[in-house]
């Protein structure tokens, strides 16, 4: 496998981050990642990472008010960031990641107006992947999914093993 040249994670990391929330980005420079200036929108934060693109190999990219919509309890507008995010995310991809994860951190249903315990989706991409048959991005199509159940401490490693960076996975 040829050594691939970035890796864009969308919930953890190391490299460039992305966050307009100062606790992520306060989370983020004690990783050791680079804090990047960013603006407040989610287009302000792709502007950021088109103009950093080429300075890492690998970027934390987070949108709060996913998060900051289910915490308010109204699930209408959180639905809208989750849209507004997904209509951006070719934009992302057309500066060809060699990996692209999106998830969260927590759930946080607006039902709730609190975090929860409930599971998370998650997306993996990469041209090394095997796809299934999920169509969708929930927490009920990804359980279905070729991941299923996964912890999301095992989510670099297999980050890792689809940018053709380890020389072995497993034992």
């Amino acid at each position: 496998h040829p050594k691939p040249e970035r890796v864009l994670i969308v919930g953890g990391g190391a490299g460039g981050a992305i966050a307009t929330y100062l606790m992520y980005r306060g989370v983020a420079k004690l990783a050791g990642m680079d804090v990047l200036p960013t603006g407040e929108t989610i287009e302000d934060e792709v502007e950021t990472l088109k103009a950093h693109w080429d300075e890492y190999e690998f970027f934390f990219f987070h949108v709060k008010k996913i998060d900051s919509r289910g915490e308010d309890g109204d699930f209408e507008a959180k639905a809208k960031v989750i849209e507004h995010f997904d209509a951006v995310l070719p934009d992302i991809l057309a500066l060809e990641p060699d990996v692209v994860i999106v998830t969260g951190d927590h759930s946080t249903p607006a039902l709730w107006k609190a975090h929860s315990w409930h599971e998370l989706p998650v997306l993996l991409w990469s041209k090394y992947i095997r796809p299934d048959g999920v169509t969708q991005f929930g927490e009920r199509p990804c359980m279905a999914g070729g991941l299923g159940h996964i912890h999301h401490v095992d989510l670099l490693p297999l980050a890792m093993a689809h940018a053709g960076r380890l020389t072995k996975f497993g034992a």
